[in-house]
């Protein structure tokens, strides 16, 4: 049976891995790079619906493709949803993570300061735009937890060390293996929603594209 080919809109191959081993065999998996396309995809949009959209509609309207992307933030309460959008920059331009969880602990550490109730409830959301036939589907993953109040572990990336989900109480997203986390994880929900989107309008023939990618990749460099 011929594989549907999609454009993931990501240059993460921790992410495309993820995604490819949910969608399952019946599904090929490009990157821009394999169009040629490398330069960073904007991300200008004040919410990470609007982000994820973007990214998607960036691929959709360079090449034509079937495509999807994601856009993840930590919603920490006590700072009114910060990070948020800017997750991967709150510390500065660098995206240098040690030095943004240093700044939402601290930031944590101040409002406890004046208030010891406050809250260190916090969730990891990821929210994933498919594009197919130029509709535009969207998709939501949560993981929630809390706060740690000091970094531990070395699994994960990001802000895995300081986040401890509810599912572990008392370790980290970095405490917890790869396979555990996966089982849980906001981005997984999100694309496991997806994939249970696609195999439905696909048995019932109602997700016919005329917009399937064509790619200079060779077969046996496809994911």
């Amino acid at each position: 049976m011929e594989k549907t080919k999609i454009v993931f809109a990501t240059g993460n191959r921790g992410k495309l891995r993820e995604a490819s081993e949910i969608l399952g065999e019946g599904y090929e998996l490009y990157t821009p790079m394999d169009f040629g396309l490398t330069d960073d995809i904007p991300e200008t949009g004040t919410t990470l619906e609007e982000n994820s959209r973007q990214k998607a509609e960036y691929i959709f309207e360079r090449k034509g493709c079937d495509c999807f992307a994601d856009d993840t933030g930590l919603e920490v309460e006590a700072l009114g949803g910060a990070p948020g959008v800017y997750t991967a920059r709150y510390a500065g331009e660098g995206k240098d993570f040690g030095k943004n969880m240093d700044k939402v602990l601290t930031e944590l550490e101040a409002l406890e300061a004046q208030d010891p109730k406050t809250t260190r409830r916090a969730r990891f959301r990821s929210v994933v735009t498919l594009i197919l036939g130029g509709e535009v589907h969207q998709f939501e993953g949560v993981m929630d937890g809390t706060i740690a109040r000091e970094k531990s572990g070395r699994g994960g990336f990001g802000y895995d060390p300081i986040f401890i989900p509810d599912e572990y109480p008392g370790l980290t997203a970095a405490d917890i293996t790869e396979e555990q986390k996966n089982e849980i994880s906001h981005r997984g929900k999100a694309l496991r929603a997806m994939a249970a989107f696609l195999l439905s309008c696909h048995s019932e023939h109602s997700c016919h594209s005329e917009h399937s990618c064509h790619s200079e990749r060779s077969e046996e460099s496809a994911l």
